[in-house]
């Protein structure tokens, strides 16, 4: 069986990392599934999904490796062709990608202690953003 679902929430931008495993983690137990997958998919280009322990240090650190890895302040051919300056947002996204799936066991996610489901916003202003949630399962 598939159910789709999807999640709401607005976000500031510019490396903004917020966690969405509350959100997920209930969809999935309010589901009509008991074991299966759930992928978390992201329309849009400038965001990404992934999981991390969603704690200050290693938020700081992973925008921090963000910061030297794809920096904003360089050129950008995308900012010449269309001048919203978000280039970076954009290669910063492919990098992690727009999707991610997870297993789910007697309707909980099988995620590790310390391991979250977070959303990436790298565009350089606020959005409202939906993600779409497929489980998969029986």
């Amino acid at each position: 069986m598939v159910v789709t679902e999807s999640i709401s929430f607005s976000t500031q931008g510019n490396g903004e990392i917020v966690d969405i495993t509350e959100q997920v983690a209930r969809k999935v137990a309010d589901s009509e599934l008991n074991d299966g997958t759930v992928t978390i998919f992201s329309p849009s280009a400038t965001s990404s999904l992934t999981t991390l322990e969603y704690e200050s240090g290693a938020v700081h650190d992973l925008q921090a490796l963000l910061d030297r890895l794809v920096p904003q302040d360089i050129e950008y051919r995308h900012n010449l062709r269309w001048r919203d300056g978000n280039g970076h947002s954009h290669v910063r996204a492919a990098l992690f990608g727009a999707s991610l799936t997870v297993p789910f066991v007697n309707k909980r996610l099988t995620l590790g202690t310390w391991q979250q489901l977070v959303f990436l916003d790298f565009d350089v202003r606020p959005h409202d953003r939906e993600l779409v949630l497929q489980m998969l399962g029986e």
